[in-house]
């Protein structure tokens, strides 16, 4: 069959379509239209497996981890009490995994269009970036309470932008640009290495271009994560500039400092906002989570074998019991604790292996590999999920899927390119 059609001969080239449709339409459209978008590729994927002979999956060794998760959390959807909604939260799984396996499959034998992935989330990410700035410079009204300012002059009220991702939300803006900012980064030291000046360049203002538009959204834990991310990158250029260019990467390290304590010093807004990290009960943003860290950490002790069954839907619903008079949550405003209330500690262990193990891999190819095109690629990966998950700690955006597919690309080309170095 398959050599006999013509729709088969030519599915590479659909696969890489839908992927790429998937990062483009998380800048315009709903969840539910991007999920749709997404399942395209799944099924492509499936189709070119079954007719095509000797088309296989070959896991990673930290890929077994995420089976091991994928198979709880089925477990767990089995043994939910509201089997309906954890149903819609157990399908969304579904997508998102099928996709990272997806991406990982197309990529084995193209790791060529890595530089295209990584190109189509930049350019995404530097249309966010733009969007931000003006809404910024238009003052766009909050649409809802997004920032305790009882105790705020009104010199330091920010103007929280949200760009144009769907639900309209400033936060989720920010774990957009955390999950994004590396691919671009990554993609710039692609063109360097490449000797391709010009794209570089360009690659390097869009990527300056998020940063200003990262810090812009007010999310104070996207502003953590761009933290991880300049640490991860000046780490890894460290390989190649300590021992031959000490004195520019000192000057350049030093130039980002400077130039981050400037902002902070001559912002007025921007340093209420990071100082408001510190404030603890005193900023009701603070308060109320630490209120859900509560609740929700009661909800996974009572739950903890299988959990309440995935979805943030089920969440709201037994979170009604256990929250605190006016603290309703849409989550857990934590990943590690969102995954162990839904799908029990189990779940939670399986997933935390999985990136434990594949961060080991890839910090040990980075230390020892001599092919910087592959560092470069496992690099940016790494630390996009690295800065992910560390803004996870204090938020749950890392669900919408937004976030979400770009998330589980970097790590589709961190497997894939891992996995092209023991063929």
């Amino acid at each position: 069959m398959y050599e006999n059609s013509l729709f088969l001969q030519n599915i590479d080239k659909l696969i890489f379509v839908s992927i790429l449709a998937v990062f483009v339409s998380s800048v315009v459209l709903s969840s539910d239209g991007i999920g749709f978008i997404a399942l395209i590729t799944v099924f492509l994927t499936l189709l070119k497996v079954l007719t095509k002979r000797g088309e296989k999956f070959e896991p990673n060794h930290f890929e077994i981890w995420l089976l091991a998760y994928f198979m709880i959390v089925l477990i767990s959807l089995a043994g939910s009490t509201l089997f309906a909604l954890s149903f819609k939260g157990f399908m969304k799984t579904v997508t998102y995994l099928g996709f990272y396996i997806a991406v990982v499959h197309y990529l084995k034998d193209n790791r060529d269009k890595i530089p295209y992935l990584l190109g189509t989330i930049g350019l995404c990410a530097g249309f966010e970036s733009l969007a931000g700035i003006l809404q910024n410079f238009s003052h766009v009204q909050e649409i809802s309470t997004w920032q305790d300012v009882s105790s705020l002059n009104p010199e330091q009220v920010m103007t929280r932008v949200y760009g144009t991702l769907k639900p309209y939300n400033p936060n989720l803006l920010g774990g957009y640009f955390v999950a994004a900012i590396p691919a671009i980064f990554g993609l710039s030291g692609y063109f360097l290495y490449e000797k391709k000046n010009i794209p570089a360049v360009i690659s390097g203002v869009l990527a300056l271009s998020s940063v200003v538009a990262l810090f812009l959204t007010g999310c104070r834990g996207s502003y953590i994560g761009c933290m991880v991310i300049f640490c991860g990158l000046f780490a890894v250029s460290a390989k190649y500039l300590w021992k031959n260019y000490k004195k520019i990467y000192l000057s350049i390290a030093g130039g980002a400092a400077a130039i981050a304590c400037a902002a902070l010093l001559f912002v007025t807004s921007l340093r209420a906002r990071v100082l408001s990290i510190f404030a603890m009960r005193q900023d009701s943003s603070n308060s109320f989570r630490f209120n859900v860290y509560q609740s929700a950490l009661q909800m996974a002790k009572d739950n903890w074998l299988l959990g309440i069954g995935v979805g943030n839907k089920n969440f709201r619903e037994i979170y009604g019991l256990y929250m605190k008079t006016g603290f309703d949550a849409l989550s857990a405003y934590n990943i590690f604790l969102e995954t162990a209330v839904e799908s029990g500690i189990f779940a939670l262990i399986a997933f935390v292996g999985f990136l434990i193990v594949m961060i080991k891999d890839s910090v040990l190819y980075i230390l020892k590999s001599d092919n910087i095109k592959n560092v470069i690629f496992i690099s940016a990966g790494i630390i996009s999920i690295i800065a992910v998950m560390v803004h996870g700690l204090v938020d749950t955006v890392f669900f919408r899927p937004q976030i979400q597919f770009v998330f589980w690309t970097m790590a589709a080309v961190v497997s894939s390119t891992l996995k092209g170095e023991t063929r």
